[in-house]
């Protein structure tokens, strides 16, 4: 087993090697072969690589990033990859020295660089310090992407690992770079304006994907789960009684996790379910889709 364990990533470079099949090239040039770890990162490389990268996401739609297994093909392809963009979600820290060993000719570029992360929500066990707790996501709230503020963070780390990889491109780089900034600053913009007059008020999660979110636009997520856990009886009727009083009107759930519980607290609050999905791969529209639900659920 030790000795299996030992040549197993050797064992895929050997078969992405016979496998693999280069990039067709562009204009004469190959393309920047990268990977990432969720699916909205796709469309953050894509607006600023255009067609100068292909890009492949290792979470599967509807799979969970803080449980997912890489397949073996996912990490036979690793080795014909040139950039893996990490953002810091759970799976990376069991898998990331696997991702590295599989191909070490790979740059590994951890897009979070430069931001500082806040404490996962918790309703339930409010004077708990948070860092303090053990969460299915560590002790930090990974879900950095669904802030526009953190997206341009996080460009401007894609962006000079492509201009390293890509260097006689740099000024497609920089132009599409500059572009995806001022699409970003519109879009925050327009999320300021649309909640200019919800400061404070909340909304209800079951999974508490939506707190950067609600750091930048001035309104607060209530998450259902507990420390990563459906809650219990009890959990659930302080859950109800704080809703009621707050006059919370939506309950946010998302594909990777089970909706019982949050169907429950909508059915005694009558208040409405919907799905958010925070991956989904039109990272613009469905921000601005969540907005929209959750100023119409505050009014």
């Amino acid at each position: 087993m030790k000795f299996f364990q030992c040549i197993w990533p050797l064992l895929i470079l050997l078969v992405a090697a016979l496998a693999w099949e280069p990039c067709p090239a562009l204009g004469g040039q190959p393309r920047v072969n990268v990977l990432v770890s969720i699916i909205p990162q796709k469309f953050f490389v894509k607006k600023i690589g255009a067609d100068r990268v292909t890009v492949e996401a290792m979470v599967r739609p509807g799979a969970n990033p803080a449980t997912y297994e890489p397949k073996p093909s996912q990490m036979s392809a690793l080795a014909g990859a040139d950039i893996y963009f990490a953002i810091g979600v759970l799976f990376e820290k069991t898998w990331m020295p696997k991702i590295g060993a599989a191909s070490p000719r790979m740059k590994i570029v951890h897009t979070q660089q430069g931001i500082e992360k806040i404490p996962m929500a918790s309703f339930l066990n409010p004077k708990t310090p948070d860092h303090q707790k053990k969460h299915r996501h560590g002790t930090l709230d990974p879900h950095i992407w669904l802030s526009p503020p953190l997206v341009k963070r996080q460009a401007i780390n894609i962006y000079h690992a492509l201009v390293e990889a890509d260097p006689l491109h740099r000024d497609q780089y920089e132009v599409n770079y500059r572009r995806f900034v001022r699409e970003l600053e519109d879009l925050d913009t327009h999320l300021r304006h649309t909640f200019a007059d919800q400061q404070g008020l909340e909304f209800m999660v079951f999974h508490p994907s939506w707190g950067y979110f609600a750091q930048a636009y001035g309104l607060r997520q209530v998450p259902v789960e507990v420390e990563g856990k459906t809650p219990k009886p009890r959990q659930l009727k302080r859950l109800i009684e704080h809703a009621r009083d707050r006059g919370i009107h939506l309950i946010f759930v998302q594909p990777q996790f089970s909706r019982k519980s949050a169907d429950l607290i909508a059915q005694a609050v009558s208040a409405r379910v919907v799905e958010a999905d925070p991956l989904a791969e039109d990272w613009e529209q469905n921000l601005r889709r969540q907005a929209i639900a959750i100023k119409g659920a505050l009014k």
